[in-house]
């Protein structure tokens, strides 16, 4: 019975997509375009695929020549509207992500704005140096007509097997797909067959899209507080924590490389509380010789905590990832950016039509 409401609610939900996308198409609802490169980073689907690891890689390779500033909505923040993120905001003033990226690249102006027009409008004239605009999860908000936009496609989760919330796990159809420049395939396996790539080419619509594949590349764990100089090695007794959209996925890759022990699922963009910090507590009492790792998300919410006690913050632990593509597609897709970006600078505007 569950089941047959949930469908039922999906295609409720599917009109409600099909028709917001019906009134952009029919211009009744009005995209606007801007007079420098907007790269949206984006997907279809709820959870986890890779979004913040590849606006990290576009800001890497774009602040060499150009002013870059982040755009983010600031999911799990406490409040509302536009705001510029500092280093030393808290999380639940300005979100997560965008609190990680931003101590990360503290050269990079990071805005949250639930309005993206509204705030690259802001940007352009707070920051008038700011010559190209990250937009982190924007595939949706069609208010804004970017320049570029990359949807991302878990491997592990094709969309052509996938339903529309709330029966599935997609946000937006399948034939918004149209409007993407790029696909990014992640979370690829390491050793990827030229048929699983074939699999997903009907994602391709028109000439001028490309696919591109990657998987999630493991830094060397880091601890959360400075002080710290311990190190942790491959194998050791680990309790697996993340409030991640996948928590399963950084769950199997832990138990690749370390003994897990333990695990503590929390929701995405969780905020932590002192009944989280007394459940590390008991965790690591009956694991003495564990030590906890998470993600970078979580540690940025976790390293400025003044109720962590000297006991525990030699145990807390995060592991980093970056994105390594297949062959030399990187190098390819960045080729592509450039040349869209210049045809944009020499008057023909690419669309996605």
């Amino acid at each position: 019975m569950k089941a047959v409401f949930l469908k039922i609610a999906s295609l409720f939900y599917g009109v409600a997509i099909k028709l917001r996308h019906l009134l952009f198409d029919m211009n009744i609802l009005h995209s606007e375009r801007f007079d420098i490169p907007i790269i949206c980073v984006g997907n279809i689907t709820v959870g986890g695929t890779g979004k913040t690891p590849t606006v990290e890689m576009l800001v890497e390779h774009y602040s060499e020549n150009y002013n870059v500033a982040i755009l983010s909505r600031g999911y799990g923040r406490l409040t509302k509207g536009y705001r510029v993120v500092t280093a030393e905001d808290s999380y639940r003033d300005v979100g997560d992500e965008p609190l990680q990226m931003k101590r990360k690249y503290p050269n990079a102006t990071v805005v949250v704005c639930e309005k993206r027009a509204f705030a690259i409008h802001r940007i352009r004239e707070e920051f008038p140096e700011v010559n190209m605009i990250i937009m982190d999860d924007g595939f949706q908000h069609r208010y804004v007509e970017p320049l570029i936009n990359i949807v991302l496609i878990d491997y592990n989760r094709p969309v052509e097997r996938d339903h529309l919330l709330p029966y599935g796990q997609l946000r937006d159809t399948k034939s918004s797909l149209y409007r993407a420049h790029y696909f990014i395939v992640t979370k690829c396996p390491e050793m990827m067959k030229p048929i699983n790539m074939r699999e997903r080419m009907w994602l391709i619509e028109k000439p001028s899209q490309g696919m591109f594949f990657s998987r999630m590349m493991i830094m060397p764990p880091c601890p959360i507080f400075a002080e710290v100089n311990d190190t942790v090695e491959q194998g050791a007794e680990v309790i697996a924590m993340s409030g991640i959209g996948d928590n399963e996925a950084f769950n199997r890759g832990l138990s690749q490389r370390y003994k897990v022990v333990a695990t503590i699922n929390l929701d995405d963009h969780h905020p932590y509380r002192m009944s989280d910090l007394r459940r590390i507590s008991e965790l690591l009492a009956q694991h003495p010789n564990a030590v906890v790792m998470t993600t970078e998300k979580d540690a940025v919410k976790l390293m400025h905590s003044t109720a962590i006690p000297d006991s525990m913050r030699h145990k807390l632990f995060y592991e980093r990832i970056s994105l390594r593509f297949a062959g030399g597609s990187r190098a390819e897709l960045f080729a592509r950016i450039d040349n869209d970006i210049k045809n944009k600078d020499n008057g023909a505007y690419i669309r996605g039509l």
